[in-house]
């Protein structure tokens, strides 16, 4: 139970980070977990994760389930199909893949020409359709274990004129659908799962709304140049890490 616990605590703390938590869980899963392959629990503890970010970010999903805003709605619906048509097939793919550490590299890069870019103010800017398409496409991506979800999201939503914690506030938001059916998935599939892993749920849970909350706060603080610059710096810390370990 306390190696479930565990992982709960590292996908709580990395969900949030451009470090992909799917990478570490799996990492650190592959040692800790016997019986279930480490790609599956690391996507399966995403629900913990999920819940937090449910009822962080409730006022919002109600407006949104109930078309009180639709631009969103059909922001999520894009993204979501997208992400779905692209990640599925490509899960199916890399459950026995090695963690792609070149990948994460790639969104450090990404995230410093963001930087860069945002301070020099000569970004451009993606219309709604096309900036929902490129965000579901390297969300779809981020099912490759080393690829980070929040860092590709947030690269992709940076070609707009949205604030920081608003880039981060839809990033979190895109995963939602997606994280439910493809726990859904998971559980159909085998559905011991839950049954083992429900205190790395629990934790992760916990954890995730606490990490939550302090970055969102933090990133009403800084601009967004620096704000890039630090996830890419984090993205490069999370593939030394994946490398070392």
């Amino acid at each position: 139970m306390f190696k479930y616990f565990v992982l709960g605590i590292l996908q709580g703390i990395f969900e949030w980070l451009p470090i992909s938590s799917e990478g570490i869980v799996s990492l650190f899963g592959s040692f800790l977990i016997k019986g279930f392959n480490p790609v599956d629990i690391a996507l399966f503890l995403h629900l913990g994760t999920l819940l937090a970010c449910i009822f962080y970010f409730w006022k919002d999903l109600k407006e949104i389930i109930f078309l009180k805003n639709k631009t969103m709605f059909q922001f999520l619906a894009i993204s979501t199909i997208v992400s779905l048509a692209i990640g599925f097939p490509l899960y199916k793919i890399v459950r026995e893949m090695a963690l792609g550490n070149f990948l994460l590299i790639l969104v450090g890069f990404g995230l410093l020409f963001t930087a860069y870019f945002h301070q020099k103010k000569v970004f451009f800017e993606l219309d709604f359709k096309r900036l929902a398409l490129l965000s579901g496409i390297l969300q779809g991506l981020a099912v490759i274990p080393g690829l980070s979800r929040s860092g590709a999201t947030i690269f992709a939503l940076s070609f707009s004129k949205l604030k920081p914690d608003e880039i981060l506030k839809i990033s979190y938001l895109m995963s939602i659908p997606v994280v439910l059916l493809s726990s859904l998935y998971l559980f159909l599939e085998n559905k011991s799962i839950i049954v083992e892993s429900w205190p790395a749920l629990i934790s992760s849970f916990i954890i995730g709304l606490l990490t939550l909350k302090i970055l969102i706060s933090f990133s009403k603080k800084i601009n967004f140049s620096k704000f890039a610059l630090l996830f890419a710096i984090l993205c490069f810390l999370g593939a030394i890490i994946n490398f070392i370990l």
